[in-house]
């Protein structure tokens, strides 16, 4: 049984960073992609930003492109999400995802999902 476990999320200030982290279980965590999705009411799921297991190669959503940093121990079959300058629009559930494709953008070619970790950006 495969298994994603988020964990991290929190209550934070605007301007502040956060680092959040996804551990999986039940698959061979280097043949898979892995990927960061967040949601809020009333909107579909935003892809965020992906890690491909083959070459590493990194893709970022525009929103958070120069303020989020992905990271991946396979030692440790851990994803790690750095946010940094948070804003009150960062405020969601963040999803952590496995792909079996080496370059993965959209839900649909996610397999494997966590329950999620909320983050709230606040004053």
């Amino acid at each position: 049984q495969v298994q994603l476990v988020e964990s991290g999320g929190r209550l934070v200030q605007p301007g502040s960073s956060l680092s959040i982290s996804c551990t999986a279980s039940g698959l061979r965590f280097n043949l898979y992609t892995m990927g960061w999705f967040r949601q809020v009411p009333g909107k579909d799921r935003e892809f965020l930003v992906t890690k491909s297991y083959r070459d590493g190669r990194e893709n970022y959503a525009e929103s958070v492109r120069g303020r989020f940093t992905i990271s991946r121990d396979n030692s440790k079959n851990t994803v790690y999400l750095q946010m940094n300058n948070l804003q009150p629009e960062d405020t969601g559930i963040y999803s952590c995802a496995a792909s079996g494709r080496s370059r993965a953008m959209s839900s649909y070619e996610y397999e494997h999902w966590g329950q999620g970790t909320q983050v709230t950006v606040s004053s």
